[in-house]
């Protein structure tokens, strides 16, 4: 059973920065992609960025490009994302998720960590 864990949400200044953290368990993720979503109140969840866990190739939403970096620790069966220049925006709860390479959509799924950036 596929397990994710998110951490490090919290308040943050406009302008701050947050690293969130996403702990994989449950099985071996190497033909995996890991992604961060966020949803915002009242709006649908969107893709934020994501990491081919082989490889390491990234994506990013263009709204958090040059801001944000996807990272990947393999020892730790881990997934970050680094949150620089945050805004209000950026509020949201963060999810990490999980999906294999050949499926087209994610099935796994944390529960969730609240990142709040105040103006």
């Amino acid at each position: 059973q596929v397990q994710l864990v998110e951490s490090g949400g919290g308040l943050v200044h406009n302008g701050g920065s947050l690293r969130l953290a996403c702990a994989a368990s449950g099985r071996t993720f190497s033909n995996y992609y890991l992604g961060w979503f966020r949803q915002a109140p009242g709006k649908q969840r969107e893709p934020v960025a994501s990491i081919r866990w082989s490889g390491g190739s990234t994506y990013y939403a263009d709204s958090v490009k040059g801001r944000f970096t996807i990272s990947r620790d393999n020892a730790k069966n881990a997934v970050y994302l680094q949150m620089n220049s945050l805004k209000a925006e950026d509020t949201a709860v963060y999810y990490c998720a999980a999906r294999e390479l050949t499926a087209s959509h994610y099935d796994f799924w944390g529960q969730g960590t609240q990142v709040t950036v105040s103006s």
